[in-house]
């Protein structure tokens, strides 16, 4: 492969995992694009080792494409970090999901309940609310059951739908306790 069609491969594998990234970002895709970095990494080394037997015009066009990567690389990486944290533009989708809505119906999102407990309490208050709102016993929930089952159902759902993270809803609809389990969006 002639240098020039090196270069054109980087640029559009720099094109592609840029796309990819706004995908994953946007929620088009469920998880980061790792193998097209790791495409591009590679191409970026092995350019670099052969440096000095690049012409000028190919050094030159080489460094422009280095630092295109490296702009984008650090933005995602900021991009990912706000994401992890439920930061920023993700910050809303997460309140969103966790907050109650008006028609009274309470969401939790749990990718890992083993580690969340605050959010399995948050369940298990919205349960006991909607079981005394219709005017069932209460007295008969074990917390611990509780736990062990959204942890369950949480990871049959993460393996049958392939998602990362589910949502759990708890309402109240023609006189009874609605408990549902689905893909978090």
């Amino acid at each position: 492969m002639t240098t020039d069609e090196e270069l054109n491969k980087l640029e559009d594998n720099i094109r592609r995992l840029k796309i990819e990234y706004e995908a994953y970002f946007s929620g088009g895709q469920p998880r980061a694009p790792h193998d097209t970095v790791f495409r591009v990494d590679t191409a970026i080394k092995r350019l670099n080792d052969g440096m000095t037997k690049l012409s000028f015009g190919h050094r030159f066009r080489f460094n422009q494409l280095v630092q295109k990567y490296a702009v984008y690389s650090d933005l995602w990486r900021r991009k990912l970090k706000d994401k992890e944290e439920g930061r920023g533009s993700f910050a809303t989708l997460r309140r969103a999901a966790d907050e109650k809505p008006a028609d009274g119906t309470t969401r939790v999102v749990c990718s890992n309940p083993e580690q969340e407990k605050e959010k399995i309490d948050q369940l298990l208050k919205a349960m006991i609310e909607a079981k005394r709102q219709v005017g069932e016993r209460v007295d008969n929930i074990d917390p611990y059951q509780f736990s062990k089952f959204v942890s369950e159902k949480t990871r049959q759902l993460k393996e049958s739908l392939g998602c990362e993270r589910v949502q759990f809803s708890i309402s109240v609809e023609e006189g009874r306790v609605k408990f549902k389990a689905g893909k978090a969006e």
